[in-house]
């Protein structure tokens, strides 16, 4: 069963293009015109070992449009990679320490979208990444993957850091939960279905 999806999206103020294939060994290719940003998805592709090649083009008129914008066609590859959702493990739930800093992420593919988010934060920007854009990211991509995400922030002082753990956790944990497993036969609901 092949999981590897081609997705473009093209707006008024943004052009993007992307290849996923979920069963990949986290090669990737990333230019957001973002480099912190293009930092934490090449961390999220190689701590998920998720093949992913992306390029995206914004307006210019800051980060938010093509930040979001690559949160939702993200969000939409998973999606359209997973189809049915037949074999997969469906939950998983990591910790990842960076240095002081300590995240745990929680995932549930289970065709509700839904975001907890508890990471405060106390720098307005990371490079020219605009660290409000995070929770942005995050919300775009559950509503388009359907998945139930948990992010918290246990501890940590270096923003740098916090942000760099949640993006390795979240791979991880996306790896972990995308992962085909034998002892599952058909889809993991009770339902019968996860839409």
């Amino acid at each position: 069963m092949s999981r590897l999806v081609s997705l473009s999206r093209k707006t008024n103020e943004t052009r993007i293009e992307l290849t996923l294939n979920l069963d990949g060994s986290g090669q990737s290719r990333i230019d957001t015109s973002v480099p912190f940003f293009d930092h934490m998805l090449i961390l999220f592709a190689s701590h998920g070992r998720f093949d992913l090649t992306l390029n995206a083009q914004g307006d210019g008129v800051d980060n938010h449009h093509v930040i979001e914008d690559i949160g939702i066609l993200l969000g939409q590859a998973f999606a359209q990679a997973l189809g049915d959702k037949r074999g997969i493990t469906r939950y998983a739930t990591g910790f990842t320490p960076m240095d002081e800093a300590l995240n745990r992420i929680a995932i549930d593919i289970s065709g509700r979208s839904y975001l907890v988010w508890d990471v405060p934060l106390t720098r307005e920007y990371i490079g020219a990444f605009e660290t409000e854009m995070l929770q942005e990211f995050f919300i775009a991509f559950a509503h388009n993957s359907r998945m139930t995400i948990h992010v918290a922030s246990l501890y940590g002082t270096n923003n740098h850091h916090i942000v760099e753990g949640i993006f390795k956790g979240f791979g991880r944990t996306l790896k972990t939960a995308v992962a085909l497993d034998p002892a599952v036969k058909g889809i993991p609901s009770t339902k019968g279905v996860i839409e």
